[in-house]
């Protein structure tokens, strides 16, 4: 069973539609440890030493955030600027983090079709996350698809976000219990539109 971690990051949780009720659904999971990085950091003095010991615990690394402006909340820059250091995650001697897993799970104000090249934003999601893609990549991780839950301001009806809840925490059993396909999860464009094409049923005794 792989350990899961998934680092949350919202500014304002108590104004959220979507992750609030995202991360409920994941929570108290066996062999999930959720991390509020904001709640821990509200000053945004990371302790490098204690994060870098999270990851090393655990086999699977999810950013959970909203989408701000094409990238998220300033937390993660400032945890990805410090944690992420050179001879530790990347660089000569910088192996720490090679064959995890990880994706970002999130949320976008806009509608799945402003994520593509004829829409507003003129890219996908998948292009617009080229610079995690490659911080995965420089680290020797398995990057996958994103789980991304679109139009959270105004147009996805409470049903949409309960369903979306329900594939979340899908997701990450089927990740825990390796039961995902790494290869199609990797080479998707949304998993929260394609959890049945990548993972597998469970085994019945």
């Amino acid at each position: 069973m792989r350990r899961v971690l998934i680092l949350f990051a919202h500014p304002v949780l108590e104004r959220s539609r979507v992750n609030r009720r995202l991360l409920e659904a994941v929570t108290g999971l066996e062999g999930v440890t959720v991390h509020d990085l904001y709640e821990e950091y509200p000053t945004l003095a990371i302790d490098v030493e204690r994060e870098q010991a999270l990851l090393l615990e655990h086999d699977v690394i999810v950013f959970q955030h909203p989408f701000y402006w094409y990238s998220g909340p300033a937390i993660l820059k400032e945890w990805q600027d410090l944690v992420l250091e050179h001879g530790w995650a990347y660089g000569k001697g910088g192996d720490h983090l090679r064959g995890k897993i990880t994706l970002n799970v999130i949320s976008t104000g806009g509608p799945e079709a402003a994520y593509h090249k004829d829409g507003y934003n003129r890219f996908t999601m998948r292009e617009l996350l080229a610079p995690w893609d490659q911080t995965a990549h420089l680290c020797g991780m398995t990057f996958l698809a994103p789980f991304a839950v679109h139009a959270a301001l105004k147009v996805a009806s409470d049903a949409d976000v309960a369903t979306s809840k329900v594939g979340y925490r899908t997701l990450v059993e089927a990740l825990r219990d390796e039961r995902i396909d790494l290869a199609r999860a990797a080479a998707a464009q949304n998993l929260c539109a394609e959890l049945d094409r990548v993972i597998a049923p469970r085994e019945v005794a």
